[in-house]
């Protein structure tokens, strides 16, 4: 008898429009190239709940088919391996990567697999994700091995909070010269933002937020400054912030995304300096892009990271240097895990313990 006989509970989303569902369904059996993850955590995210409401012809489009098991930042243990694969044995403690990579396009083989065509569809949005006991994962390069030390329940967050975190501030830093770097909602993403920034070597780091407890979280955990987030006057204060001479700060990192914000994120930002928006707000420009922008500006929409982003990030978790707060809920209460979410009242990351 192996492993993956058996049936055991899942979280998934059964049909569009309407809750998901706690369900009893098949242990996965590993094929050819594939490996099975026993699920030690899997985090939460907004974006779970975003899927919940979303219209049946919007998930359709994106390739993704109903039902799905949810949960896509999963830490756990290799379980099984299917035939062929030469990858980290049975018992070894991991993290998986997300979002798929084919890894031969143009994306993948220059180091962009972000961008791959096949991320689109994903474990925990459009296939089984690790809200359940076990994860079937058929592309054995999504597994980072974890280092010593660092347990895959709370290293789940990394797998998508954290490296998307990182890829957020690699592109903020692919400007020249960053002494100032603001970050625009330090919750969740945003706490990562900051410390990451600080791991990198940013010398000043600017945090923005209308909570009072997360700007002092955010001090804590290696922001020079905190700013109210609220207000007309924000840009300018955030842009009086940078070093004097340059006009502006160096970098901005929107981890919100709605108009406010993205408005008071470039007025601070000086000329070829670099705004990288994170947050799925629904925020606009209302106003022309030429003329509106800072001249000479680096302007990025992150969705998403890659998979050195994440093998970077759970390097900077074993050194210390990026903290991974986690609230945990059992399987059997993964519907108060989620309404903990909605209302903002977590201290942590939520992490669903299977």
């Amino acid at each position: 008898m192996t492993v993956s006989d058996g049936a055991m509970t899942a979280y998934r989303l059964t049909r569009w429009g309407g809750p998901p569902e706690r369900v009893e369904v098949p242990v996965p059996r590993p094929g050819p190239g594939q490996v099975l993850v026993e699920v030690a955590g899997c985090g939460l995210c907004h974006s779970d709940l975003a899927m919940a409401a979303m219209p049946g012809e919007v998930g359709e489009a994106l390739g993704w088919r109903v039902p799905f098991t949810l949960g896509h930042e999963v830490g756990g243990t290799v379980a099984e391996r299917g035939e062929g694969v030469d990858g980290p044995p049975v018992g070894t403690p991991v993290v998986v990567a997300s979002p798929g990579a084919c890894g031969t396009c143009w994306h993948c083989r220059t180091g962009s697999d972000s961008a791959c065509p096949r991320g689109d569809v994903g474990r925990g949005y459009g296939r089984d994700g690790g809200l359940a006991r076990f994860v079937l994962v058929d592309d054995p390069g999504a597994l980072v091995v974890l280092p010593e030390g660092l347990d895959p329940r709370r290293a789940a967050p990394l797998t998508d909070a954290g490296a998307t975190s990182h890829h957020a501030v690699r592109r903020a830093l692919a400007v020249p010269d960053v002494d100032v770097a603001v970050v625009i909602g330090v919750g969740g993403l945003g706490s990562f933002v900051v410390q990451i920034l600080r791991a990198r070597g940013v010398p000043t780091v600017v945090a923005v937020d209308t909570d009072p407890a997360r700007r002092e979280a955010a001090l804590a955990l290696g922001a020079d400054r905190a700013l109210d987030g609220a207000g007309d006057e924000l840009g300018g204060a955030l842009r009086a912030t940078g070093r004097g001479g340059r006009g502006g700060v160096d970098a901005v990192i929107d981890v919100v995304g709605v108009d406010d914000t993205i408005r008071s994120g470039l007025a601070a930002l000086r000329r070829g300096g670099a705004f990288v928006l994170v947050g799925a707000g629904p925020g606009t420009l209302r106003r022309p892009w030429f003329g509106t922008l800072p001249r000479e500006a680096t302007v990025t929409a992150v969705q998403g990271s890659s998979r050195a982003d994440l093998g970077a990030v759970v390097d900077l978790a074993a050194e210390g240097r990026v903290t991974v707060p986690v609230d945990e809920y059992p399987l059997a209460e993964v519907e108060s895990a989620y309404a903990a979410l909605d209302a903002a009242t977590l201290t942590g990351r939520a992490v669903v313990v299977p």
